[in-house]
C-alpha cells in the first residue's frame, strides 16, 4: 500500500513559521519536507518537475524575506546603537526642549520660549507647580525664533521647581508661541526603544524633544 501524505507542499509548510526560524532553519526544513515527499509520493502520479520548481521558488522567496528582515533587524540595532552613542555627547551640554518647567539655581529660575513671528508683546506667567500664580513679568518685545529669559526665583520657597506660560502679541493680534525648558543634561538612558535624557533640575526629557542644543 503507497503511503499518503498531506497535499500541503513543502513550501506552504515552511511559510507558515517564517515568523519564529532563520533563513537557513526554513531552508533545511524545506529539504527535509521535499525529501520525505519524494520519498512518499506515490509512483503512478509523482511530482511533476514544473511543481517542483514552483515549490523549490517559494522556498526561496520565502528565505529571501526572512534575510532581508534579518538584515532589517540588524540595521535597527546598530541604528538604535549609534544613536545613543551620538546622544551621550550631549551630557554635560546646556539644551532648550519642550516643557515649561523653570530650571531654579542660586536664586535664578531659567527658561525659554519660541515665536511663530514678530511680537510687539510678550508677557510671562509663572505659577507653582500647583497652578497658583507667583509672578507677572513684562518681557518687551522680541522677534521671532528662540529667546531665554531669567525669573529672580530668591523669593520662592515652594516644593517642585515653577511652571511658567508665554502669551505674545503683534499689536492686537496673538502670536503663536510655546515654551521651552533651558537644562543641562546629565545623562542619557534608552527605554522601549526611546532615547531619553535627564536634565540636571531633575526632570526627563525625549531625545526628539530637544529642540536646540546650546
Amino acid at each position: 500500500m503507497v503511503a499518503s501524505i498531506s497535499n500541503a507542499s513543502p513550501a506552504a509548510a515552511s511559510t507558515s513559521a517564517i515568523g519564529s526560524t532563520s533563513a537557513k532553519e526554513q531552508t533545511d526544513r524545506f529539504m527535509k519536507l521535499l525529501v520525505a515527499q519524494l520519498n512518499n509520493q506515490d509512483p503512478m502520479n509523482p511530482m511533476d518537475n514544473a511543481q517542483m520548481t514552483s515549490q523549490i521558488a517559494q522556498i526561496n522567496t520565502v528565505s529571501g524575506i526572512q534575510e532581508v528582515n534579518d538584515s532589517i533587524k540588524s540595521m535597527a540595532s546598530q541604528f538604535a546603537s549609534m544613536q545613543m552613542m551620538q546622544s551621550a555627547s550631549l551630557i554635560g551640554r546646556s539644551v532648550l526642549a519642550e516643557g515649561n518647567t523653570l530650571s531654579v539655581s542660586d536664586g535664578t529660575g531659567n527658561g525659554a520660549y519660541n515665536l511663530a513671528q514678530d511680537a510687539s508683546s510678550v508677557t510671562l506667567n509663572v505659577y507653582t507647580p500647583g497652578g497658583q500664580l507667583l509672578d507677572t513679568k513684562g518681557l518687551g518685545a522680541a522677534t521671532a525664533g528662540n529667546h531665554d529669559f531669567t525669573w529672580d526665583a530668591s523669593n520662592y520657597t515652594g516644593k517642585g521647581a515653577p511652571v511658567f506660560t508665554v502669551t505674545a502679541t503683534q499689536g492686537t493680534a496673538a502670536v503663536a508661541s510655546s515654551t521651552l525648558v533651558r537644562d543641562a543634561i546629565t545623562s542619557i538612558s534608552t527605554e522601549s526603544g526611546t532615547i531619553n535624557a535627564a536634565l540636571k533640575s531633575g526632570g526627563m526629557v525625549k531625545y526628539d524633544a530637544i529642540k536646540a542644543i546650546l
